[in-house]
């Protein structure tokens, strides 16, 4: 064609043109997989958390004491949950590597991944995307659409996206006969990547390092150092914060709304009286709602500062979000101190277990990007930048407070109520003033440094400020 050359177009962050092809590839009814992908997460964020519902609605009679036999279901049906979560994520993690090698979708490949969503495990249609993507190059990443071996890439991810399924199959085979068998083939789908990482460290211990392949193929692994998508990790945590929340008001129903009759009869026509008496229920929907809102807040704030999330961190996130999805059973221990009274201890301490543990991988994930800093955080949030104190603060401060009030009901067991509420009082008020008070903590040190520093010493050329002090992080 003639005419002036125009700019190549820039690519998109799954290789793909963001100006120049769109229109060629809407012509072929070819599009981008973001908003399918952002279906998917809200698909599986769902799945995942929706587990709880079994637990969170365990029948308790009010006369029915919180005694072994009640634990032992609980203590079941929650070990269920966790297996059940951790394994969703498990085909969720595979579900975003697979879309690390297909860049684009089309009407089949749409209609297969919906197929996906219906079996959770992926078998047989993951293994059918994987196929039909390469039968179709366009339609994969341009590392591999570009690449001669692309019989090998095909080999090699249809290798790793069917030993989950594979196994998911043969533990319900085995579910048939010898059940113990299959609870170890679940728990290995989920930590077998972990597994691959430390047989392959020992292997390398024993007999040294293995020669490197023909074809090095870096695409698609479960290395425990690559990055996953953090977009995707973000997503779906924010679809199990957002449903966590909402399964909290599931409980709150017709039930907890008198209608007039009952207002006239029982409560003489005081509709604030009527609404009183389902009061432990409201305030236990509000405590509870703020706590997974903060959470999520904290969650927020730390993949601001995060560049991309390794394997260990996303381990860590997922953990995480398995205690969040256990929020809604705090929930209903909470409110039902009003029926239960005398179990009100258990369930206070019930409830700081679950949100020490949820909020304390938060603190993990930080911890451990910390470690390579460098490469997963922004500059703000590392030893020495402006945010790493508030940061450490805000992370800090959920799992400190759930610990101190489990702490109280050791000592002060008959006001459990009371020390939980108000810890779920002053944690929104500590966030609110957070700023405030890691400035003047920071104030209060230097100021003690100052006053131990002599008099007479003079700074040594070169030294670390106290400002730019990995120990002392300027605030903003």
């Amino acid at each position: 064609m003639s005419g002036p050359r125009t700019p190549e177009p820039a690519l998109d962050g799954q290789g793909a043109s963001s100006t120049g092809s769109q229109d060629e590839d809407m012509a072929d009814g070819i599009q981008h997989s973001h908003r399918m992908l952002s279906f998917s997460d809200a698909l599986l964020s769902i799945i995942a958390t929706v587990m709880i519902l079994p637990v969170t609605h365990t029948e308790i009679s009010p006369e029915q004491e919180f005694d072994k036999s009640v634990q032992k279901l609980l203590a079941t049906r929650i070990a269920v949950y966790l297996m059940t979560f951790l394994i969703v994520t498990v085909a969720w993690a595979a579900h975003t590597r697979l879309f690390q090698v297909v860049g684009k979708i089309d009407d089949t490949l749409a209609l297969l991944n919906l197929a996906c969503m219906m079996t959770i495990t992926f078998l047989p249609f993951t293994a059918l995307i994987v196929v039909y993507a390469f039968h179709f190059p366009h339609l994969l990443s341009p590392q591999i659409e570009h690449s001669a071996h692309r019989a090998l890439y095909r080999q090699h991810i249809l290798g790793i996206i069917l030993r989950g399924p594979a196994l998911c199959l043969a533990a319900a085979g085995f579910s048939l006969f010898f059940y113990p068998v299959s609870y170890l083939l679940m728990a290995t789908v989920i930590f077998l990547p972990y597994v691959s990482k430390a047989a392959g460290w020992c292997r390398a211990r024993l007999v040294g390092p293995r020669e490197p392949p023909a074809h090095n193929l870096e695409i698609f692994t479960f290395d425990l150092h690559e990055p996953l998508s953090k977009e995707r990790v973000e997503a779906f945590s924010d679809g199990v914060y957002a449903i966590v929340a909402t399964l909290l008001i599931l409980d709150i129903c017709e039930d907890n709304v008198p209608d007039s009759k009952d207002v006239k009869e029982k409560f003489h026509g005081s509709l604030v009286a009527a609404l009183g008496a389902s009061g432990p229920h409201f305030l236990a929907y509000f405590g509870s709602f703020a706590t997974v809102g903060l959470l999520w807040f904290a969650h927020h704030s730390l993949f601001l500062h995060i560049r991309k999330a390794t394997q260990p961190m996303g381990l860590l996130n997922t953990l995480s979000l398995a205690f969040v999805g256990g929020l809604p059973l705090a929930y209903q221990q909470t409110s039902a101190f009003a029926r239960r009274p005398h179990d009100e201890l258990e369930s206070v301490r019930v409830s700081c277990a679950i949100i020490f543990f949820a909020s304390i991988f938060q603190f993990a994930i930080w911890t451990t990007a910390l470690l390579q800093e460098r490469e997963t955080l922004q500059p703000s949030a590392r030893f020495g930048g402006r945010e790493h104190a508030f940061m450490f603060a805000k992370l800090v401060l959920y799992p400190c407070a759930s610990l101190l009030a489990f702490a109280c009901t050791c000592v002060l067991g008959r006001f459990s109520t009371a020390i939980f509420h108000i810890m779920q009082i002053a944690v929104p008020f500590a966030f609110l003033l957070l700023r405030l008070l890691v400035r003047l903590a920071l104030a209060a040190l230097r100021g003690l440094r100052g006053l131990a520093r002599p008099t007479h010493a003079r700074p040594v050329p070169g030294a670390m400020d106290d400002a730019q002090s990995p120990l002392l992080p300027a605030p903003c």
